[in-house]
């Protein structure tokens, strides 16, 4: 490997230093969103599919449109609570939020 290609490589991986992005507070805000989404999102498709349902079915049962459960599903969205009460309300669940002390990981 020559040295273009070596610093071609460097370019290429992510910075974890104390200037990178994942130290910056609203990189870890964006972060810790995304991570809410993918686990609500992972708890709606697996329930759903626990259920034998399609996108489609769920949809038509919480008042939504196929295209939007997908949405929902892939983490692409930020949902509110009402919609998370017509989601859980669909399919037999019942929404419960906790708050924690910062730091610990919501279950």
């Amino acid at each position: 490997m020559d040295d273009d290609e070596r610093s071609h490589l460097a370019a290429r991986q992510p910075c974890r230093g104390p200037g990178s992005r994942i130290h910056r507070p609203e990189a870890a805000a964006a972060y810790e969103q995304a991570r809410l989404r993918y686990e609500l999102a992972e708890a709606i498709r697996a329930r759903r599919e626990e259920l034998g349902w399609s996108q489609r079915q769920l949809a038509e049962r919480a008042g939504m449109t196929q295209p939007g459960v997908a949405r929902f599903e892939a983490g692409g969205t930020t949902p509110t609570l009402p919609l998370l009460e017509r989601l859980a309300s669909a399919l037999g669940l019942t929404l419960t939020i906790s708050l924690a002390p910062a730091g610990r990981k919501s279950a």
